[in-house]
């Protein structure tokens, strides 16, 4: 059973709907993330579970318990912002006890409570610095410890990481998902960044437009979109078009013209009726007419159009009959543009999706 259930959820401001019949299950003591672009409706979901938005339409249910009235000071939610919202003037401890004060908690238990938790935020011995004395990695982690020292029933983080360079980002999404898998918390976690997303959730909602476009583990979510607004979001640059399909026990037989290709089935591919694929740009095979032959099903001739360098390897657009597809390659010498090359899109890479 869910520990917290959106069932048919609307928020509008005005007549704008920015979430209409939204539904969306959470299991106790998982960290699941909503993530897509900017106006897609996640900061909205998450400020309506926290209680600073209130639903037009539907429920949030936590522990079946109704909660869609609850005001916001009576949800025992704790709340990271991305801005971390620190008390300048407090000390890092009262800083971390102030939610405890608020709720009128013995001083004896404050004590303890709050250097137990600058233990597990691994800020022990930092009771006495203020602010301006921390880095941002720092700061980040006492506005976590000020949201876990209440216990909450719920945590909830809002772009926590946005404000931080890449490397100390890369460390603090570690410490994050360290913390909530020592806590067991059920956690709601909130960005833009596929990579941070995917690195520390247990599940993915990929959103669009106020609804879930897909909502599953991160690996699978990265192998097999389901929808092309998912695929795109997740960088499957290259799309085909088929006009043809057909299946048997272990394939799906397709046609782009009078171009062969075979998709080989995984879970969820039987399903759908689609005749559109997606193939990154680092799954597609690409090399001279020696070392990608042209006798079976999944490749076709191109020409390199425009190469650019990446680092560790170069992407190219390739002009094919099927239309330009980009491709990433590492090698020490790069085509140039003109060269003619084939490309071989590899049947389990290659996914269908709606």
């Amino acid at each position: 059973m869910a520990l917290l259930s959106l069932e048919n959820v609307s928020v509008a401001y005005e007549q704008n709907y920015i979430l209409k019949d939204f539904n969306l299950n959470i299991e106790k003591g998982k960290l699941i993330s909503l993530l897509g672009p900017s106006g897609c409706g996640k900061t909205t979901t998450l400020r309506l579970i926290a209680g600073f938005l209130e639903a037009r339409d539907g429920k949030f249910l936590l522990n079946g318990k109704d909660y869609t009235r609850v005001p916001v000071n009576k949800r025992n939610f704790g709340f990271v912002f991305q801005s971390y919202a620190l008390f300048p003037h407090l000390s890092v401890y009262e800083n971390v006890a102030f939610g405890l004060r608020l709720r009128k908690v013995a001083e004896a238990e404050i004590s303890k409570r709050v250097h137990r938790i600058l233990e597990v935020v691994s800020l022990a011995g930092f009771e006495k610095r203020y602010p301006k004395a921390l880095s941002g990695g720092q700061k980040q982690r006492v506005a976590i410890a000020r949201a876990l020292v209440i216990e909450p029933d719920l945590l909830l983080f809002d772009e926590p990481l946005s404000n931080l360079d890449a490397n100390l980002r890369i460390n603090m999404r570690v410490e994050i998902r360290r913390i909530q898998q020592e806590l067991g918390i059920t956690t709601v976690y909130v960005s833009h960044d596929q990579e941070e997303c995917f690195s520390i959730s247990d599940q993915v909602a990929i959103m669009n437009k106020g609804i879930i476009e897909q909502l599953d583990n991160p690996a699978t979510i990265f192998k097999y979109p389901k929808t092309e607004f998912v695929a795109r979001f997740i960088g499957f640059n290259n799309f085909i078009h088929f006009t043809e399909r057909r299946e048997n026990d272990h394939e799906i037989e397709l046609k782009a013209g009078d171009i062969p290709f075979r998709v080989v089935k995984h879970p969820g591919t039987g399903a759908l009726e689609s005749k559109k694929g997606a193939i990154r740009p680092d799954d597609v095979v690409m090399g001279t007419a020696e070392e990608v032959m042209d006798k079976g099903p999944n490749t076709l001739a191109g020409r390199i159009k425009v190469s650019t360098f990446l680092g560790r390897s170069y992407q190219y657009v390739v002009e094919t009959a099927l239309g330009d597809f980009t491709v990433n390659k590492e090698m020490e010498f790069p085509y140039v543009n003109g060269r003619e090359v084939r490309l071989l899109f590899p049947g389990e890479k290659l996914v269908l999706v709606e």
